[in-house]
């Protein structure tokens, strides 16, 4: 009776933290949610992954200081592709103005709201809401 009581309160407690370290990776409390960045720049590399994407940019300040390199994390490929993404949307060398939450530490990295690109097309992370999603039901 003893070993089962052990073998449970361990499994107990390995559950907990596991359910730790998956809300902590899901937490966006390194970001400033109340701020937004806009940054104009290059494309460096857009990596279309799981769990998450990732776009790393180059900007040049108007200032004539040296180029500075953003990272933006983006939400998970399958939610890109309901909102207009693909594989291909962004390459190396795209021109875009990309709007964020920038980190609470000041680096130069956002959690990734919107994009335009070149021709003037703004894209996000999340498919539009229905044109009947407000109607009221009959």
């Amino acid at each position: 009776m003893k070993m089962t009581m052990k073998r449970l309160l361990s499994l107990c407690g390995m559950v907990v933290g596991l359910a730790g370290a998956a809300l902590a990776h899901h937490s966006m409390a390194g970001f400033d949610r109340t701020a937004t960045v806009v940054v104009e720049g290059t494309i460096k590399q857009f990596r279309w992954q799981n769990p998450h994407s990732f776009i790393e940019m180059e900007s040049t300040p108007k200032d004539g200081k040296p180029a500075v390199t953003w990272n933006f994390e983006m939400t998970a490929p399958s939610f890109l592709v309901r909102a207009g993404w693909k594989r291909t949307t962004l390459n190396v060398g795209d021109k875009v103005v990309i709007t964020g939450r920038p980190l609470l530490t000041g680096e130069p990295g956002a959690l990734f709201v919107s994009v335009k690109l070149a021709d003037g097309t703004v894209l996000t992370e999340r498919a539009p809401a229905p044109a009947n999603a407000g109607a009221a039901k009959q």
